[in-house]
């Protein structure tokens, strides 16, 4: 039962909570100890969060999921954890975060409830909606990114704001598009709000998505405002990594088929980690090291 729980607070997904960090590094508070370790809480935070969103997902879900030929797997879906420890571990994990978040910062604390009520309304209904399903998920990530702006005591950036929405819906999207084309005629049953959708449609809002969350990354990197703050221009150079990361990710969707699970994509695809970790280091280079 132990190791059906830990799978269903899904680990993997973990990784999307690194945004909580992404305050830290361009309010230039890395290599500051007490940001960072509020910034390491906050990402615990919401790790145990997100993870009780997942159980209360796979609970809603469960006669749904039996029918899709992956997560029917799922230790909910296919019997291996019942549903009564499934809610325990998800009322202490959601208790946990929320009490803690608010110990921590009364207002990382308010942006952890909101995330949570949004993620809620998403399971319970949001989801069904058009549009406002992937509008949502990208919601989900911008509060991660504000979350992490307050542990350390800086106003978000609009223009992190606007790249990190962007981004998450260009990745909502694709995964819309992969399960549109996966399951086909049973995706329905699945999700219901599929069949809402075209290929047609998505690829145009994939298209829209992805030429805008480039341009606003570019603009935010030659904007007076961003130069005047770091003192420099040179973080137009982090552009290229941007670039390739976008189409490297598009060739996945597109060629790989690879849209279904962005968070296996992040951790598995080589080209794209390596693209990742040299943006990263571009990143810092340029804002500490004054590159």
């Amino acid at each position: 039962m132990i190791a059906a729980l830990f799978v269903s607070l899904r680990p993997k997904q973990w990784s999307k909570n690194l945004l909580v960090f992404a305050g830290l590094v361009f309010s230039r508070n890395l290599f500051n100890p007490t940001d960072f370790l509020r910034s390491l809480a906050g990402f615990v935070a919401f790790c145990l969060l997100s993870s009780a969103v997942y159980l209360i997902n796979d609970l809603a879900d469960v006669e749904s999921d039996r029918l899709h030929p992956l997560k029917r797997f799922r230790p909910i879906a296919s019997g291996r954890l019942k549903p009564g420890p499934a809610k325990v571990a998800a009322v202490v994990a959601a208790a946990l975060a929320l009490v803690g978040g608010w110990a921590l910062d009364w207002r990382f604390g308010v942006v952890g409830l909101t995330y949570f009520l949004m993620q809620l309304a998403y399971s319970f209904g949001l989801k069904r909606m058009v549009v406002l399903d992937v509008m949502t998920v990208a919601a989900g990530f911008a509060l991660r990114a504000v979350a992490g702006t307050v542990l350390v005591h800086v106003t978000i950036s609009s223009w992190l704001f606007v790249c990190t929405i962007l981004g998450a819906l260009f990745i909502a999207l694709a995964k819309r598009r992969h399960e549109l084309l996966f399951l086909e005629s049973g995706g329905t049953a699945h999700r219901a709000v599929l069949e809402k959708y075209s290929e047609p449609l998505l690829d145009q809002m994939m298209a829209v998505a992805t030429s805008s969350t480039v341009i606003a990354y570019c603009l935010y990197t030659i904007a007076p405002e961003t130069v005047a703050k770091f003192g420099t221009h040179n973080l137009m150079l982090t552009v290229p990594f941007v670039l390739y990361g976008v189409y490297r990710y598009l060739y996945l969707v597109y060629r790989k088929e690879m849209g279904g699970a962005p968070e296996k994509v992040l951790l598995t695809d080589v080209p794209l980690i390596v693209d990742g970790l040299l943006w990263a280091a571009s990143v810092v280079a340029v804002l500490y090291l004054k590159f």
